[in-house]
């Protein structure tokens, strides 16, 4: 299964705000910047996440991006299964329709398969995706200066 590049855009920003939380807060743009993403792209998902209350954004001087405690927390399945959607992972339906897809196991097999890979995603939150050494490599690709003298 492959995921869209929204819903992988929105896991690496997640992951990056895990990192930076006893930091200045990035911007959209830094975030972007560092994730190496279209502005506008990142910015998208930013809104998204924001409206699923994971991420936290604040405009003009000491603003930036945060995660919230939900955004910690989150589990990956969830996310994933909510940043993806419910369609199936083979079109049967449509412009045109496939002869089987009334007695088809193909599609029922395809569909566990995909719950399958969402339950593995289910236990993992987005602060375990940033436990080392994932999280350390994720501050060291920062383009920011460094805050520390």
């Amino acid at each position: 299964m492959r995921l869209t590049r929204f819903t992988d855009v929105a896991l690496r920003v997640l992951m990056r705000l895990a990192v930076v939380e006893h930091e200045d807060p990035p911007t959209t743009r830094e975030v972007a910047a560092t994730m190496q993403v279209p502005y506008s792209h990142a910015a998208k998902v930013v809104a998204r996440l924001q409206h699923l209350g994971l991420v936290e954004a604040r405009r003009g001087r000491g603003g930036g991006l945060a995660l919230t405690a939900a955004g910690r927390t989150a589990s990956v399945g969830g996310l994933v299964r909510e940043l993806e959607g419910t369609d199936d992972v083979v079109e049967c339906e449509g412009a045109a329709p496939c002869p089987l897809r009334s007695d088809c196991r193909l599609r029922s097999a395809l569909r566990a398969a995909a719950e399958a890979f969402y339950a593995s995603l289910d236990p993992l939150t987005v602060t375990e995706l940033v436990s080392s050494p994932t999280g350390p490599l994720l501050l060291s690709i920062s383009n920011r200066p460094s805050t520390q003298g």
